[in-house]
């Protein structure tokens, strides 16, 4: 089978795309369409870039998801640009959706029967599933007979266990909405993990014994307590407004909360439920912004506000690191990845400070000068603290490939 695997990603007018030789590991070309569908003063772009050389952006009017991969393709496969000679030279498309319900433990074969799963669980991410149907869907009209995989966000989570993942809640409202945590950024922790397992297999840790916390923090952030490979925990929930402080989302707060401001307001919980997902965490704590770049040079600037809403978010990371330490039983690796995750050096040395306590000493320096994967741990430090970057279109690759091996394997042996 060939191994050029297309990754699609679709948000509600984006497209962010790469296609990766997946036998080398090397990223053929990538890039994002967006301001699809949406009527602005603003044109909508793709842009389109091969490794080494600048980005190409073409302008126009792409008013369906459909038409914005139709154009991907023909980028993919120009005389000029292009890196193939024709989209039969695509082995699969790893499509990443967001939600699989309790229904999907790993990746799967894009069949009617997933499709219709994928548009069920679309109540619990309207945001999300809808367009990554619409991706499916516009792949399969315009690549017809490349097999397509679905790679769910939901699904690292699926070995939790049951007194992680239940809601202390009427047993009726768990089985009727099944309602329950499901976690999401699944795909990145996943990827980490396995990079940490490597890391620490090389330092004798058996990976057996590998118990690794995982941080993704970017505009999203969530934290994953993972022990040989399964996740015992992981910080968001039924939806991915529990947790950690974010961006623009609160994360964890009393529930009651809904209800006193339903009433003192006179707003729905509806309204209630939107402002905590676009108004709150970093950007309502401190009135200013939800880039903690942003909220960094303005502490540096004596801003409170911006001073305090760090210190809410390292905290809460804080507590968690310690709640998922516990949990595991001890702790071999603590992960930073993602926007903030990998490149801040200041949250991080905030984050960690005083973790001593489980065994986890920063070294300041490394930390400073860190760039790419790194060890940021003493030598003394019993455990480690990696910086590594996530690549969550690589791991799509990966298992969209191996879903389609295994099923193409499976006809052949049925044959």
């Amino acid at each position: 089978m060939r191994a050029n695997v297309l990754v699609i990603n679709c948000g509600s007018s984006s497209v962010k795309y790469e296609l990766i030789d997946i036998e080398q590991e090397q990223v053929l070309a990538s890039g994002l369409a967006d301001r699809i569908g949406v009527a602005t003063e603003v044109q909508a772009s793709i842009s389109y870039e091969r490794p080494g050389e600048a980005p190409y952006t073409v302008s126009g009017e792409f008013p369906s998801h459909q038409a914005a991969v139709s154009k991907i393709l023909e980028l993919l496969t120009d005389k000029e640009r292009g890196v193939i000679a024709g989209v039969q030279e695509i082995a699969v498309v790893g499509h990443r959706v967001v939600h699989g319900g309790d229904e999907f433990t790993g990746a799967v074969l894009i069949t009617p029967e997933v499709m219709r799963a994928v548009e069920r669980w679309a109540d619990l991410a309207p945001l999300h599933n809808p367009p990554n149907l619409q991706g499916i869907r516009a792949c399969a009209e315009l690549i017809p007979g490349v097999p397509a995989v679905a790679v769910f966000d939901t699904a690292f989570h699926a070995s939790m266990p049951r007194e992680a993942y239940l809601y202390a809640i009427p047993r009726e409202w768990v089985e009727r909405f099944a309602l329950r945590r499901y976690g999401f950024h699944g795909t990145s922790h996943h990827y980490v993990y396995l990079r940490a397992e490597e890391y620490l297999r090389g330092r004798g840790v058996e990976a057996a014994s590998a118990r690794v916390i995982t941080c993704h923090l970017g505009n999203g952030c969530s934290m994953a307590a993972v022990r040989a490979g399964a996740v015992l925990d992981t910080s968001m929930g039924f939806t991915p407004l529990e947790g950690l402080v974010m961006g623009t989302r609160s994360g964890d707060v009393d529930p009651a909360i809904v209800g006193y401001l339903n009433e003192r307001l006179g707003i729905s919980a509806e309204e209630v439920v939107t402002a905590l997902n676009k108004k709150s965490g970093l950007l309502g704590l401190s009135g200013s912004s939800s880039d903690m770049r942003d909220l960094l040079t303005r502490r540096a600037q004596g801003d409170q506000r911006a001073r305090e809403a760090i210190a809410v978010y390292c905290y809460r990371i804080k507590k968690y690191i310690g709640a998922y330490a516990v949990a595991l039983g001890g702790v071999e690796a603590l992960v930073f990845t993602a926007g903030v995750g990998e490149h801040s050096a200041d949250i991080r040395e905030q984050v960690c400070e005083g973790l001593g306590v489980i065994g986890l000493w920063l070294d300041q320096e490394a930390n400073r000068a860190c760039k790419g994967f790194a060890d940021i741990a003493t030598a003394e430090s019993r455990g480690r603290i990696l910086v590594i970057p996530t690549n969550e279109e690589l791991m799509i690759a990966r298992q969209a490939l191996q879903v389609a091996r295994d099923a193409a394997q499976g006809r052949e042996t049925a044959a």
